[in-house]
């Protein structure tokens, strides 16, 4: 595994972190936990140091099944890896709906409230990096910021971040506290925070790539035929796994296969390659139960693209056809 600074505050982390969302959450049932205990381990063995989680990935049954899976599994390691976990969300449980809306509330005293959970289930006195989940439009983004600054003084938060933000936001944040990255929707078929990259180096800030791989459409295991529990795996409505979305990807899908195949790699190690070498503070997290993925994904950091392979890529993208892609669950503001 290769290691890279995350902005510029001091936080090295691996090129590929892992995120443990889909172990607990929005991806079929929950995982056993000892088998994704022994999964974590096996991501440490290979070089992982850097795990994403959250306050919120669990299940009306257990609702921070993701934190408490993290807490166990990780304890004996932790000196050795950077924890990153968030505040400022709940699901709308009682809508009826799947995904389930999200409700904003980064008030200072949930804040706190928030940071205590995390830390006991956690089993942790500290938190690497605490990020605000999505923007709450009823609470200035100064007195977020004035909190968190609090909390790092506290010892309690060593970095902090914002997901979803705008440049503005993140501007407001960050002349609070500091922000050390910024985690945003990030993939070949979703490159609509890329406006935000002069911002970003302008201020030192990383950036932290989730849903890397569209969900999994680019690690071009899926087809037409695949099927998703509309119950609990979010992917059954995300348009890019619609049977039809399969033939208006098909440009796409082999652009990735063609680059695999001249690089020796595969179609997810393109996909991430791509952006590793866009920027060097970018980090993607893709998540995933199985070993064979989590070692395809750490080899994509050995992957290199020239800055003219990566700008073929990007003027293709420009002019290709693409189905539509999950742009996040709604959040409720009202």
């Amino acid at each position: 595994m290769k290691y890279r600074d995350l902005g510029n505050r001091g936080l090295r982390v691996s090129a590929i972190g892992l995120g443990c969302m889909g172990m607990s959450h929005a991806y079929g049932a929950p995982a056993d936990h000892r088998e994704m205990t022994e999964l974590l381990a096996k991501a440490i063995d290979l070089g992982y140091d850097f795990f994403d989680t959250a306050e919120v990935y669990g299940t009306p049954d257990s609702p921070h099944d993701n934190e408490e899976l993290l807490g166990n599994a990780l304890k004996p390691y932790r000196d050795r890896i950077v924890i990153v976990t968030k505040f400022g969300l709940r699901f709308d449980l009682e809508s009826g709906k799947v995904p389930y809306p999200l409700l904003p509330d980064s008030r200072p005293e949930t804040i706190r409230r928030s940071v205590e959970g995390s830390l006991r289930r956690l089993q942790t006195s500290y938190i690497d990096l605490y990020y605000q989940h999505r923007p709450d439009p009823k609470v200035p983004i100064e007195d977020v910021a004035g909190t968190v600054a609090d909390l790092i003084k506290e010892g309690k938060v060593l970095y902090w971040g914002l997901s979803e933000a705008s440049e503005e936001e993140i501007r407001r944040a960050n002349a609070v506290c500091p922000l050390t990255a910024v985690q945003n929707r990030y993939s070949m078929m979703a490159r609509w925070h890329e406006a935000l990259f002069p911002t970003l180096e302008e201020l030192g800030i990383g950036l932290v790539a989730f849903s890397p791989l569209a969900n999994g459409l680019l690690s071009d295991r899926y087809n037409a035929a695949s099927h998703f529990d509309a119950g609990t795996d979010y992917r059954a409505t995300m348009p890019q796994f619609q049977p039809d979305s399969y033939d208006k990807n098909r440009e796409l899908l082999e652009l990735i296969r063609c680059i695999a195949r001249e690089k020796n790699a595969t179609p997810a190690q393109i996909s991430l390659a791509w952006m590793l070498c866009k920027k060097p503070w970018i980090v993607p997290i893709p998540g995933t139960r199985k070993l064979d993925r989590l070692k395809e994904n750490a080899g994509a950091a050995d992957i290199i693209l020239s800055d003219d392979e990566v700008k073929q890529i990007d003027q293709a993208l420009d002019t290709m056809q693409m189905s539509g892609v999950f742009g996040g669950t709604k959040v409720k503001t009202a």
